[in-house]
């Protein structure tokens, strides 16, 4: 088995393996946040387009072809889910080094936006998540520079303002909060409009961990591959059922187009 541990470099493609069907970047989290560092820096006239799969996504592209074009179309993918690297390690050709979670890895290009002078804006979560999550990555990170912010509930005229703002600010990172497909569609819909971006990241549920909403599975749970169960226990009206339909389709699928 390869060891997948590998430092992109500025400029080089990493690797990839295949699961689920989608080319996912084998790289671990501090080569992750290096290579959006650089790519955010290396301006290119439109915002490259990273996102994340777990279980779940891999289902809803199964079962949603249009989903599948919104994921692949990313210029790349990193692994948020510990059941991908488990099973990179026997499907593979080249073994996941580890987890990428967003909720990880903010924090890991946070510190090194720090010493680079790299730039964010927050865009995503309701008026009150996205105040409380600015606040608290402000406090964490007094030397970060978040050019602006703003809640995802917005529509018309006043969506269209929000991305002429979002591109005279110019920031080198677009943190995108606003869920699956929507943040995907997005970025089919809108990243034309923001030259001047370096890179977009979608992010989940990101916002609301970062204000102290959401909480994280105990570690053993998130090494296991167990997060989805932690938050089914504590969401189980909302939760229980949408992983009882998708993770055997994840499973499926995993099985089915990995390499």
């Amino acid at each position: 088995m390869v060891d997948a541990t590998v430092d992109s470099g500025a400029g080089q493609e990493p690797p990839t393996v295949t699961i689920g069907g989608f080319k996912v970047a084998a790289l671990d989290r501090q080569a992750a946040a290096r290579s959006i560092i650089e790519g955010a820096s290396a301006r290119r006239g439109r915002p490259l387009y990273f996102t994340s799969i777990n279980g779940e996504v891999i289902a809803r592209a199964d079962m949603d072809k249009n989903i599948a074009k919104l994921f692949s179309s990313a210029d790349q993918i990193l692994a948020d889910g510990q059941p991908l690297v488990l099973a990179s390690r026997f499907l593979c050709r080249m073994a996941l080094p580890e987890r990428v979670a967003t909720t990880d890895l903010f924090h890991d290009v946070a510190r090194m936006a720090e010493r680079s002078g790299s730039t964010f804006y927050m865009f995503g979560a309701d008026e009150t998540e996205n105040r409380k999550a600015v606040a608290a990555v402000r406090k964490a990170y007094p030397r970060l520079n978040i050019v602006g912010h703003s809640h995802g509930y917005l529509g018309g005229a006043l969506l269209e303002d929000k991305l002429d703002e979002i591109n005279r600010l110019a920031p080198d990172i677009l943190w995108l909060g606003l869920g699956v497909p929507l943040e995907q569609k997005f970025v089919l819909d809108f990243a034309h409009r923001l030259p001047d971006v370096g890179l977009i990241k979608t992010s989940g549920g990101l916002f609301n961990f970062l204000s102290g909403k959401n909480s994280r599975a105990p570690g053993w749970m998130q090494r296991a591959g167990f997060e989805w169960l932690w938050r089914t226990l504590l969401e189980p009206r909302r939760l229980f059922w949408r992983y009882l339909t998708t993770n055997p389709r994840a499973l499926y699928a995993i099985l089915r187009h990995s390499k």
